[in-house]
């Protein structure tokens, strides 16, 4: 993959914290931040933020994207909807690694309620760092996009 430039991100009422760390990582980064919400702690309906990332991927406005919910799995089953889009729940630095390496992951979704601020953040540099390996991975993400 070429150098992420943009990414998209959204969340729920669970992950505002969280989700202003990752954004002040992405910055720092040099990466653009497409800022879906939400904003406070006021109970919001998560696949609103998810279906918003999903777009920006699948129109290519973002090169990734990143959601955040309480458990991740929500917001994780709502971008997935989307045809073009392999969005992996990631609690450590090493699955969000293998997602992107193995299964050519343009999502991740992180678990604001059972993670922490330094493994977060640490899904997220290996999310923006890892490339997709190609190779025998090809084959198996083919089958995931020809699901259905």
């Amino acid at each position: 993959m070429n150098k992420i430039s943009t990414i998209s991100i959204g969340n729920d009422h669970a992950g505002p914290a969280l989700k202003n760390k990752v954004i002040e990582l992405l910055e720092n980064e040099g990466i653009k931040v497409i800022n879906h919400g939400c904003n406070s702690n006021e109970s919001v309906d998560y696949p609103d933020f998810a279906h918003a990332v999903a777009r920006d991927v699948e129109s290519g406005t973002a090169d990734r994207g990143i959601v955040i919910c309480g458990s991740g799995n929500g917001i994780n089953m709502a971008v997935n909807k989307h045809a073009a889009i392999r969005s992996a729940l990631c609690w450590k630095a090493e699955i969000a690694a293998l997602a992107v390496q193995h299964n050519d992951a343009n999502v991740i979704a992180l678990p604001a309620r059972f993670i922490d601020e330094e493994e977060a953040l640490a899904c997220v540099r290996a999310f923006i760092t890892e490339t997709f390996e190609g190779g025998r991975h090809q084959n198996r993400v083919d089958k995931i996009n020809k699901c259905c």
